[in-house]
Order: structure tokens, then C-alpha cells, then sequence
């Protein structure tokens, strides 16, 4: 879809006289921004916008990111980290004064989420990490929030509070009960004024439900479920219920050294609510209809690409794995991401993807040493723009890749504190594989594979988005005219 749209059409009556140059011209723009969409992908120009974190080059575990998400407005943006710390950042109103620049995002609240624990009858540490964070859709005034370490997921409840009950009868105001023989009056309880508070209380604990580590929850679209998945098992949950949940797939054997594959991600659709996805380690997607069968083992698609085998090497199932899988917001494409590229998949064929993009293929020649440093088991994320048409995802050195879907154009873009003036653009970046290397190229063997971006979000409605490197979040827009 990378040139212009024509349309024929039929003029009927020998007295109609042919459409005009400037009316065709018309007609031409017309159909461009029907199927590029006001200012296409093309021509997004990014600029920085801010950056969160501290600059210290001694970055302390527990402040890795470990997750990252928008709500649904795109007015608040979650992120965890690997010290069970949940911070969430407001979008300011936007400035009138300044036409060129939207409402900054700064800290709305930050709280402890998950804290260590120790499994004490199977001798195992459960770490606080944030592994996930998925926002419900806002119903009143308060927000919720699933998030998830490797064993427990809860519900959280956000919520602002700006004013305060005064003039009790049988309190002080310092809280202190006052005896009841004493009041001779009764007062009318009046609320006051009160410097904006925002809370976060756990509402909902879902625990003891996973044998294995926690690697996906995703909510359904009928708001009222949500799935959670681990290496061998997916379960259904109700999230007013906490003390159950229902098994709708098991892919454990009987003897454990029969497995073959394991669960990577899991996803369900965003429209019809009786259906869903999970990936695996071999580079397999299934999708499960719960109106098939209560217990979901048997698939009713199966996604799989068939191998090449001129590529076929050590490393093939191990760059195969799935480390992610999206829905497009449409519900009729799903996007994947393995080691070396996304892929874009037609819910309607299941032999191969539609499209396919390569995020960093000079890579291949360098499996071996990200094999023995452990780069190679980096679980890289996928996030779509809002109208479907561009994907994003991270790569190494800070690197950052995007690809339109429309004119089939990809560009390298670099989160580094050197760019951090404000509305500054940023500048494609290209590395070299081999032979000589031009002045603005980086050679791949000067890549720092300890920079890498492993999780990225993408604003529903703008173009907005949300890089976590280590230990910062960077956030870009398009340059406004």
C-alpha cells in the first residue's frame, strides 16, 4: 500500500463533461488520507519529550522497569519495576499558551505493590518484581489496576480525595472518641477543603493459583475476567472472586520429561470475549474458543510459520521462542515477536504471517556470544499505534525500532539522556553488519548489549509513546507544526 489510490468511475449521459485536473487532484488526496489517515506514519517527526529516573550510571536492581502501560484514555501511564514498586504518571492539561507541546506527565501516585515472600514448603524465594500491569476501563471516579508478581496478582483502586469530614459529635478532630456525657449539642458533620490526596488500597488479592511463574494477565472484554498465565497453565478469574479460579488450559505431561514447550504469552481478544491466544517456546500460536469446551487444550487455530531451512542452526529453537503476542486493536490481526523479528498475523490464515519485519537480522551472525552472555533469552515486547497501521518495538544500545504497516518503511531511533532537550527530533539511526562503515552508521560490533529496550507502550489515542531503557522511561511525540 506504499503509492497513491485511483478510483475508476463510470460517467453515464453524453452531455456529462469528464471530471476536471483540480477535482481529480481532489479525489487523489482524498483517497491518501482515507487509507494513510491524518498525517500518515510516514510523516511522524519524533521528538523528545521527557525523561524519568535518575542518571547515576550505578543503577540499583530494584529500580530496573520491569512493565509498562497506558490506560485507556492515555491520561495515566504505569510503570513497575523489579522492586514491586508501582509508579503512575498524570498527563497535565495541556498548555494553551504553548500550541507545540501536550501536557507534560508527572508522578500522580507511587506505591509498594508487591513485597518478597518466601515459598516455605518448597524453599523457594518469590522476588516482588513487577512482571505485568493491565488497567480496567474507568467506570467512576477512582482507576484500577491488575498488577502481578511471579505468584500473586491484585487489584488496585486509585483514588483522589480533596476533601475531609469535620465536626463530629462523639470524635475529636485529632481522632481521639469523646465521652458521650459530655455532648450537650449535636452537630451537622461538614466537609472542608483539603490538599489533593491520591490513594492506592488493594481491593482484590488472587493467590495460590500458579505452581509456576506468572508471565501474562490479560483482561476480557467483558470487564468482568481475566486470565492469568504461566509456563504450563492458564487460568480464568473473576475479579470478584478471589479464593477460585478456572484451569481453561494445562499443557503439563504427565512425566515432565516429556516437555517439549512451554507457555510464553497470553492474550485475549479485544472484542469477542470467548476468545483467546497463548504462544509457546517453539514459535506457535494457538487460539482457544471457551464455547468449544470448558478445559481449552484443544486449539482451535494453530498459528506456525514453517521453518527455512537454509536458517537452520543450534540457535534456531531458541530464537524461535514468542516472547510476546498483541491483538490489533481492530481484533482482526495479532502481532508476535520473537528474537529477531515481528510478525503480523491475518486471524484468518494460520500457515503464515502476513507480514513480516526484521527488528535487528545483523544479529544473526553474532548468536553465538549472545548465547554464552544470555542476551539471546531477552524477552523483547510489541505494541501497536492506535489506528493499527505502525508497530513498535525494542532492540540493543538503546535502540528502539518502528514499521509502517502502510509503506512498508521501518526506522531506528535511539532513547539517549544526549537528546533530552525538549522538542528535540530524533535522528534515524543505522548499523553497519559488515564492510565499510559510513559516517552516521554504528558498527554492530560496538553495540552495548547491557543498553536494551524490553518494554514499550504506545498511547491509545496520540502519538505518544513510553520507552523503558534500564532504569528510565523515556517519552516521545511527534513534532507539532
Amino acid at each position: 500500500m506504499g503509492g497513491d489510490f485511483w478510483c475508476v468511475f463510470w460517467w453515464h449521459g453524453l452531455n456529462e463533461s469528464l471530471p476536471s485536473t483540480e477535482a481529480v487532484m481532489f479525489l487523489k488526496f482524498s483517497l491518501r488520507s482515507v487509507f494513510y489517515g491524518a498525517g500518515g506514519g510516514n510523516d511522524i517527526q519524533w521528538c523528545f519529550s521527557q525523561v524519568k529516573g535518575a542518571v547515576d550510571d550505578d543503577v540499583a536492581e530494584a529500580d530496573i522497569i520491569s512493565t509498562v502501560e497506558f490506560n485507556h484514555s492515555g491520561e495515566l501511564l504505569a510503570t513497575g519495576d523489579k522492586g514491586g514498586r508501582v509508579v503512575i504518571f498524570q498527563q497535565e492539561q495541556e498548555n494553551k499558551t504553548q500550541s507545540h507541546s501536550r501536557g507534560e506527565y508527572n508522578v500522580y501516585s507511587t506505591f509498594q505493590s508487591h513485597e518478597p515472600e518466601f515459598d516455605y514448603l518448597k524453599s523457594l524465594e518469590i522476588e516482588e518484581k513487577i512482571n505485568k500491569i493491565r488497567w480496567l476501563p474507568q467506570k467512576n471516579a477512582a482507576q484500577f489496576l491488575l498488577s502481578t508478581n511471579d505468584k500473586t496478582i491484585k487489584l488496585w483502586k486509585i483514588s483522589e480525595r480533596d476533601k475531609r469530614p469535620e465536626g463530629y459529635n462523639l470524635k475529636e478532630e485529632d481522632g481521639r472518641y469523646r465521652d458521650p456525657t459530655t455532648v450537650t449539642t449535636l452537630r451537622v458533620p461538614v466537609f472542608r477543603p483539603m490538599d489533593l490526596m491520591v490513594e492506592a488500597s488493594p481491593r482484590r488479592i488472587f493467590a495460590n493459583a500458579h505452581t509456576y511463574h506468572i508471565n501474562s494477565i490479560s483482561i476480557n472484554s467483558d470487564y468482568e475476567t481475566y486470565l492469568s498465565a504461566d509456563d504450563l497453565r492458564i487460568n480464568l478469574w473473576h475479579l470478584e472472586i478471589t479464593d477460585r479460579s478456572f484451569n481453561i488450559v494445562d499443557i503439563k505431561p504427565a512425566n515432565m520429561e516429556e516437555l517439549t514447550e512451554v507457555i510464553t504469552a497470553a492474550e485475549f481478544h479485544p472484542n469477542s470475549c470467548s476468545t483467546f491466544v497463548y504462544s509457546s517456546s517453539k514459535g506457535t500460536i494457538r487460539l482457544c474458543d471457551m464455547r468449544a469446551s470448558a478445559l481449552c487444550d484443544r486449539h482451535s487455530k494453530l498459528f506456525e510459520e514453517p521453518e527455512d531451512p537454509s536458517n537452520r542452526s543450534f540457535f534456531s529453537e531458541i530464537i524461535s521462542s514468542i516472547s510476546d503476542v498483541k491483538f490489533s486493536h481492530s481484533g482482526r490481526y495479532m502481532m508476535t515477536r520473537d528474537y529477531l523479528s515481528v510478525k503480523i498475523w491475518d486471524l484468518n490464515m494460520e500457515n503464515r504471517p502476513v507480514e513480516t519485519y526484521q527488528v535487528h537480522e545483523y544479529l544473526r551472525s553474532k548468536l553465538c556470544s549472545l548465547y554464552e552472555n544470555d542476551c539471546i533469552f531477552d524477552k523483547f515486547e510489541c505494541c501497536w499505534n492506535g489506528s493499527d497501521s505502525i508497530v513498535m518495538t525494542g532492540s540493543y544500545n538503546n535502540f528502539f525500532r518502528m514499521f509502517d504497516r502502510n509503506s512498508k518503511r521501518d526506522i531506528t531511533l535511539e532513547a539517549s539522556r544526549e537528546n533530552n532537550k525538549p522538542r528535540t527530533v530524533l535522528k534515524p539511526r543505522k548499523v553497519c553488519a559488515s564492510g565499510k562503515r559510513k559516517k552516521d552508521e554504528i558498527s554492530v560490533d560496538s553495540l552495548d548489549f547491557n543498553k536494551k529496550i524490553l518494554h514499550t507502550a504506545w498511547h491509545p489515542k496520540e502519538n505518544i509513546i513510553a520507552v523503558a531503557t534500564t532504569n528510565n522511561l523515556y517519552i516521545f511525540q511527534d513534532k507539532m507544526n
